[in-house]
């Protein structure tokens, strides 16, 4: 009996050992949260923290509607966390908008709230399929806000970056440039848009490293658990969504649990690929949504710290 080369490719795959087995549970995460608008809303957000809190996370941020449409929402939300847990809370903070004076006022409010982390971004133009335009006393992009913030205060700052090129950059070394200078004016480190392919990820930290840019890339990971709202996220940042996952999805509209089960398979299994590539902080986008991120971060080794679940109760 011949045996063809897939199918000995299959007979491989078949006796490597479990692609989660033992996993040293030695990376780091953090989660992103938006702010609710409702009480229904806010119960299930805070839910979702008490859920995730005893895994430990390095930072949990919380997302600013364009032109500070959720700014209280928002303020209310990390002062919350800040007051109530022992998780380091970080506030996005955008250009849209706004004065540079009502940022940095905001900046100092955060301050005295004691929150010492903010994710400094330009931001999506406040009405869809609008280019960015900078407020006239306002910061023109996200490199003048990370030096603004420097200003009033030594902020930890995390700033965005584009595995697959910012849909208004001109392109990829537009893009680098881009976020050279939003590093070389004070932040901390880059977290990146979501994308569904761990080579696109490895490619640009490659590229990242050759650009001369020494910060910390952390891949953001966005656990799919809406298709159609993914279909749009991805075609407002310009992150592709490979044929083959559309296609896994097909006949699940109606199957809540089902895709669930499909969409943690999908990203964990690319998480363990860049673990596999030396990858070791994780941010999640938990769209407010515990379960995907929590089944992730157990697949990749990690387990609740009684410490960390005490101090968040």
């Amino acid at each position: 009996m011949s045996v063809s080369i897939a199918q000995m490719e299959e007979a491989r795959r078949a006796l490597d050992a479990p692609l989660f087995a033992d996993l040293a549970g030695d990376c780091q995460v953090s989660f992103e949260f938006f702010p609710p608008k409702t009480e229904k809303m806010e119960e299930t957000l805070w839910n979702a923290i008490e859920t995730l809190a005893p895994l430990g996370p390095r930072f949990v941020s919380v997302t600013y509607g364009a032109g500070g449409s959720t700014r209280e929402r928002t303020h209310a939300t990390v002062a919350r966390i800040a007051r109530e847990t022992a998780i380091p809370a970080a506030a996005h903070l955008t250009c849209v908008d706004a004065s540079r004076d009502e940022i940095l006022d905001v900046a100092r409010e955060y301050w005295a709230a004691g929150v010492r982390h903010i994710v400094a971004l330009r931001g999506d133009p406040p009405r869809e399929g609008e280019k960015f335009q900078a407020h006239p006393d306002g910061f023109e992009n996200a490199a003048a806000l990370v030096a603004g913030l420097k200003s009033v205060a030594p902020f930890e700052i995390s700033v965005a970056a584009y595995p697959e090129c910012h849909p208004d950059s001109t392109d990829v070394a537009a893009d680098l440039d881009n976020l050279k200078r939003k590093i070389d004016a004070g932040a901390n480190r880059a977290i990146s848009q979501f994308f569904f392919s761990a080579d696109a990820f490895f490619r640009f930290r490659d590229a990242v490293e050759a650009a001369g840019i020494d910060a910390e890339i952390v891949p953001g990971i966005l656990p799919v658990s809406n298709v159609a709202q993914t279909r749009k996220f991805a075609g407002m940042c310009g992150a592709a969504i490979p044929a083959w996952m559309d296609r896994l999805f097909e006949g699940l509209d109606d199957r809540p649990a089902a895709r669930q089960l499909v969409a943690a398979t999908i990203a964990a299994e690319m998480c363990r690929k860049l673990y596999a590539g030396g990858v070791r902080h994780f941010h999640f986008y938990t769209l407010n949504r515990a379960e995907l991120s929590y089944a992730i971060c157990h697949l990749l080794g990690l387990r609740p710290n009684p410490a960390a679940a005490e101090k968040a109760a």
